[in-house]
């Protein structure tokens, strides 16, 4: 089963309470870990900073957006104890060693990385002091990028896992880049995941069945809500439909032995089997054709539809009405 994380992001506006109630709502999806983003924005940004995306019309800088998102050292400490409490792991994007050094002082279990800090060695190396495990994002990333940040870690004794992921929000079908999960386990011979922004469950559905060992989403109480990620969001609904039907694509996955011992199904085969029968009023004496044959239901009834060649081309030792099985003493087999 996939590691299933809910990522809340800035969701919370800044809200306290908004971030709580994500918590919340999101302990009753089926998914394993909720992750946030730690932004402090005077170690983080600065106001030549530009949005990403225009959709505020209260923050004057991005720097004042990552100032609006930030939460203290206590109310981080609230926020991670809640969602421990609800049975999910507390994971954190951190954005700035100073952001690190907080996420340290809460003991988190491990680190997770975003796109646009795969190039950012110095933030690496001070996670990778940490000693605690690191989901890696590609996002942004060439082959040679990703490269020299995996070997980056992994020199460093990190346990590294690696998540495929587009940065285009929200991201359309021919971007998802779902074929390179498999590359990229090939490649590297870590876990790989998929970390979305496609705003609809299809992709992680369809990475859970290429092989994603994690999957990451955004969540939202409304795609029509205030914020950058809205649009490339999951509902909570959303949320549990696809944390119900990753379980399923699982399950549909595992081992079986349907195709070495088929014999559960031979009432069934019988039901839907076919024996040969006769479409046309046939005198004794006529030789059979493959025109004068049917299959009808159920198997078991004479003659095997399987069996036709051996009836094609005898004699008939009877007469046969329209609709009659043919049983193998009907026909002559020393012709």
């Amino acid at each position: 089963m996939p590691y299933l994380i809910a990522e809340i992001a800035q969701a919370h506006d800044g809200s306290i309470g908004i971030a709580h109630s994500y918590i919340d709502a999101l302990a009753n999806t089926g998914v394993h870990a909720v992750k946030f983003q730690v932004h402090i924005a005077a170690a983080e940004s600065s106001v030549h900073e530009p949005f990403r995306v225009a959709f505020s019309k209260q923050d004057a800088s991005r720097y004042d957006y990552w100032k609006r998102m930030e939460f203290s050292l206590s109310q981080w400490k609230e926020l991670k104890q809640h969602t421990e409490e609800k049975g999910m792991e507390f994971l954190a994007t951190p954005f700035s060693v100073a952001a690190v050094e907080l996420l340290a002082s809460l003991q988190v279990s491990r680190f997770k990385i975003g796109s646009g800090d795969i190039n950012n060695l110095l933030l690496l190396e001070l996670i990778a002091q940490t000693q605690k495990p690191i989901l890696l994002s590609s996002g942004m990333s060439s082959w040679q990028e990703i490269d020299t940040a995996v070997s980056f870690l992994q020199e460093r004794h990190a346990d590294v896992s690696l998540l495929q992921c587009t940065t285009a929000y929200p991201t359309p079908a021919a971007l998802w880049g779902l074929s390179y999960i498999q590359e990229m386990k090939n490649r590297y011979q870590i876990p790989v995941g998929y970390s979305d922004h496609s705003g609809t469950p299809a992709a992680c559905i369809a990475a859970a069945a290429l092989g994603a060992d994690l999957l990451e989403f955004h969540a939202v109480f409304d795609k029509r809500m205030f914020g950058p990620d809205a649009t490339s969001s999951l509902t909570i609904d959303e949320i549990a439909w696809l944390a119900k039907s990753v379980q399923q694509v699982n399950e549909g996955l595992q081992t079986s032995t349907l195709k070495e011992d088929a014999s559960a199904f031979e009432e069934v085969k019988k039901m839907f089997g076919r024996s040969l029968a006769i479409n046309k009023t046939l005198e004794k004496g006529s030789l059979l054709s493959i025109n004068d044959l049917e299959t009808k239901k159920p198997a078991g009834m004479g003659v095997a539809a399987n069996q036709y060649q051996n009836i094609v081309g005898k004699k008939l030792l009877q007469n046969k009405s329209a609709g009659d099985f043919l049983q193998l003493d009907d026909v002559d087999h020393s012709s």
